[in-house]
This record gives C-alpha cells, structure tokens and sequence, in this order.
C-alpha cells in the first residue's frame, strides 16, 4: 500500500486526541451501505464501516460480497469489517482488502449474535475459544498495514461473560481499538447493555475503547461518555430511519443545545435523499426498492397514522410511488390526526 494511503489510515487516531469524543455509525448488514453511510457522515458520523463481510466470501470472489466492500472517498473515515473463523483465510482477505479497496482500517466482527454466523463460528461464535479470536487477530495484523480493530461483546453466554479478559486478549493480539458491546450473544438484544463493563475495559486497557449498545436518542451518548470515559461512541439501531441521531449525539457531547427532531416535511427529503442514492449506487433498481422498503418502515416510524402510510409504502415498485406517496401524505399531513404509532 502507499504511503499516502498509510497516512490516512493512521489520521484516524487523532480523532481521538480532541476535545470532542468520534461518534461512529455501527457495522450493520443491510443497512450501513453506502448511501446510508453518507447520510450518517453528512448528519455528523466521525468514522463509519461498511456491513460486515465473510472472509470466505471475500476469497472466493464471492460479487455480492465484494459490492458490499465498495465505497465513495467522501465516506472516509471508513473500515472494512470482515468476519470468518478461518484465521488463514482471515489474513488473506484483510490482504486482499487492503490492496482492493484501501480503507482506513479492518475491523474483525467477533460480535454478531445472528444463528447462521454463529453456527459457522463466525461473530460472536468466536468467544467460545479465546485462542482462536487470538490467533484470527494476529493472523489479519501480519496481512495488512492498516490499523486493526476489533468489535466484541461481553462473552459468548453468562458463565464465559468477561469483557476485560476478552478486550485484554484482543489488545495483546494487535487490536488497535476495542469496540464493546456489553451484552452476551445468547443475550442477542434483549435486557439492557451493562455500560458499567464499558467502563471497566476502559480502566484496563491501553488502547481506546468504544461504547456501543442502547444510545436511543442524542443525550444518550453524552450519558454513556460520562458513565464510561470512553474514547468514542458507536450508535446502531439507533440511527435507523434517524440519522440526525449524530447530529443530536454531537451537541449531547459538545454542550450545546440538542438540535430538534426535523419536521416531516425534512424527514422525507432525508429519506429521498437516501433512496435515490441507493438507486444511483445500486446495480439493480428493482432490488434496491425492495431492500430500503426496511427503511420507509424506519423514516416513517411514529407519524400519525403511519402504520397506513407504511402498508401502502411496503407495496412500491418504482421511486414515483414513492414520491407520490410521501407527497400525498405530507399534503394531508395537517388535517390528520392521531397518536403517533
């Protein structure tokens, strides 16, 4: 890789080292794409990466694995986050990555709880045996010069939950940063996120720790910086259908008033936006529309009378109805009534 490439990779850490703590857009399958991305980054995301990609899928030339791999250089800063159980074929596709598509670092997925990525001992699947997460890092930092992180959670069930041996042993293998979320996979999403094990791998590591689970609204992660000391924040779930969240989550830590949620009329211009991205980034428009309908179930969450609007927006084929629909809606909007849904 050259060194201008290596260079911006390691600007990443200066983030870091001012006042204001980096506000990251969690890895997400289906939905931290590219056009989603920019949106987070336009609404204030210091650093976002893309949707978590097999290792196997990678090598094997796998198209679909590979578009999901795509970025614009205005998405910087940007990682890669790969996932696999294989620490040979781990090393060999942060390999290919970082020669492909120079991103500003690799993070390793030891977190995701979702059956058919543990079963393969992918995700959070890799928590069961400490030596093989170990074993994956140190295979991926000899395959790259880029910066190597890692997300995790707080242990594969509750008699294996120790997020500070965990972190300790991703760090020692050559993590550079260590995202938590405390929570166990057999948890899944369930029950809250124990910030106090944020904290606590904050106070035993040597690298920066991110905080990630629960962060629902702004204020949320001004909350989880002061309960945690935490080097950064990473929103999810979250930023769905909600990507002025960072916008609100940068003035919760800067101590400025918290911008209002936008007016519907704003709302739907954000969600044009982010669909006629997805149409321009996409290769197949039929499937883009049927993919963001997820999204239109997202952006219209909570308005009056929404649960009719997202019947008739789950039906769509083509952007025009899309537009019609959001239009007609936004036409009647003050003369309807009704609780939010």
């Amino acid at each position: 890789m050259g060194s201008k490439f290596s260079h911006m990779a390691e600007d990443i850490f200066k983030l870091f080292s001012r006042d204001s703590i980096p506000l990251f857009l969690a890895p997400q399958a289906g939905v931290s794409e590219s056009p989603f991305r920019r949106i987070c980054r336009r609404f204030g995301a210091d650093i976002v990466s893309t949707e978590f990609v097999s290792a196997d899928g990678i090598m094997q030339g796998n198209s679909q694995t590979r578009d999901h791999l795509r970025f614009d250089e205005d998405e910087r800063f940007i990682g890669v986050q790969i996932f696999g159980s294989n620490p040979k074929t781990m090393g060999e596709a942060s390999a290919l990555v970082t020669d492909l598509f120079r991103p500003d670092f690799i993070d390793i997925n030891f977190g995701c709880p979702v059956k058919k990525i543990v079963k393969r001992n992918g995700g959070s699947g890799c928590l069961r045996d400490m030596d093989l997460v170990e074993r994956i890092i140190r295979s991926v930092v000899a395959n790259t010069d880029l910066p190597v992180t890692t997300k995790i959670r707080s242990g594969y069930d509750e008699p294996s939950r120790n997020p500070v041996e965990i972190g300790l042993r991703c760090q020692d293998a050559g993590s550079r940063i260590v995202t938590l979320h405390p929570r166990t996979r057999t948890d899944m999403y369930s029950g809250n996120a124990r910030w106090d094990e944020i904290a606590a791998l904050v106070d035993s590591l040597d690298v920066p720790v991110i905080g990630n689970g629960d962060i629902t609204v702004g204020f949320d992660a001004r909350r989880m910086r002061d309960q945690t000391n935490c080097a950064g924040v990473m929103i999810a779930r979250g930023s769905h259908g909600y990507p002025w969240i960072f916008a609100q989550a940068r003035a919760a830590l800067d101590g400025l008033p918290i911008p209002e949620d936008p007016d519907v009329e704003e709302r739907f211009q954000v969600c044009l936006e982010h669909i006629r991205n997805g149409i321009q980034f996409g290769r197949d428009a039929d499937r883009t529309l049927i993919d963001f309908r997820k999204h239109l179930g997202w952006y219209t969450k909570g308005l009056p009378n929404g649960r009719t609007l997202r019947s008739e927006l789950f039906q769509v084929t083509t952007l025009e109805q899309v537009e019609l629909l959001l239009q007609g809606y936004l036409e009647s909007y003050l003369d309807r009534s009704g609780q939010p849904e």
